[in-house]
């Protein structure tokens, strides 16, 4: 049984300390975000997590791309879909994922152990579209999210054949609400996954309730749901099984919406009833979402008590 994240983890940026950084700093060239990558991928490593993140350290998961395709344009912290969406003007978050990948090598001496290693992590383009407000070209929202999957495939093609990662996972939050329609956000899915060598995840936050059937018909190998924070969840997993045979499932066993560690004994019987039904060769273990609010200690001890679980079976 493997661990995981779902991505975005604390961040704490750091003023430039040595010789260096500081030179690179006065010519412009210091990046403060680097710390905070190594941070995030040693903090998760120590953790005991198997497939880590770069943690998703340069902003919200919306703008963190939208920001780098034309068509969009970010004002007032919000993002709008001004003309055609093309293809992004380079890569949005390979140097980070090649870095993190190079921490996870220095970690483990350069013998990284089977099973270890980077995922790509990219938010998806129901879910970005969904968040941003249309205020040009596009009559319809379904013609937005098949342009933006067309752009987005650019960035799942640069971080399969330059990164290699264990996999890649495509965010999309908004596929619980019912405001999506499931039909284009599968044919944007399928866009994605045409020609990937690797496996491709989807995470999907929130009830499954309504959604789950269409969920299990999207062309994935690893659907990730959230059951800590979620009493409704595993009830719908239990009962609908065979409509996700053939997909391990991201098994969402920590609390995201708490800024406490999370009780070890209802973690311990999450994860038992988890493995249960899913089979612990089909499980993968992460938190609901991704720990960005967490104090960075309790983000640490979260992964830790999981880890610990973990390394029980």
């Amino acid at each position: 049984m493997l661990s995981t994240v779902v991505g975005s983890y604390p961040v704490e940026l750091k003023e430039p300390s040595g010789f260096k950084d500081k030179l690179l700093n006065t010519f412009g060239a210091y990046d403060p975000f680097k710390e905070s990558i190594k941070q995030a991928v040693f903090s998760q490593l120590d953790a005991g997590v198997d497939i880590v993140s770069d943690g998703q350290v340069r902003g919200d998961m919306v703008s963190s791309f939208s920001k780098y395709i034309p068509g969009f344009k970010i004002k007032d912290g919000n993002t709008y879909v001004v003309s055609k969406i093309l293809r992004p003007i380079g890569e949005i978050s390979v140097k980070d994922l090649l870095y993190a990948k190079n921490l996870i090598s220095k970690y483990y001496n350069g013998n990284v152990p089977e099973g270890k290693g980077v995922k790509g992590i990219i938010t998806g383009p129901s879910t970005i579209i969904h968040s941003s407000r249309i205020s040009y070209f596009y009559k319809e929202k379904d013609d937005a999210i098949i342009d933006l999957a067309h752009s987005l495939k650019s960035e799942v093609n640069a971080i399969e054949h330059r990164v290699k990662p264990v996999y890649i996972q495509v965010d999309e939050p908004f596929l619980s609400t019912g405001m999506v329609n499931m039909k284009v956000a599968r044919e944007a899915i399928d866009i994605l996954r045409d020609g990937l060598s690797i496996p491709l995840a989807m995470h999907v936050c929130g009830t499954l309730e309504g959604a789950y059937k269409d969920l299990a018909n999207f062309n994935v190998d690893i659907l990730d749901f959230e059951f800590a924070g979620n009493n409704v969840n595993l009830g719908i997993l239990e009962k609908n099984i065979d409509l996700f045979k053939g997909k391990k499932i991201g098994f969402g066993c920590i609390d995201s919406s708490i800024n406490e560690v999370d009780s070890k004994d209802k973690t311990e019987e999450l994860i038992s009833k988890g493995v249960d039904i899913i089979g612990k060769d089909n499980i993968l273990l992460d938190p609901d979402c991704g720990l960005r609010r967490a104090p960075m200690d309790v983000a640490y001890d979260k992964l830790k008590l999981m880890n610990d679980i973990k390394d029980k079976y």
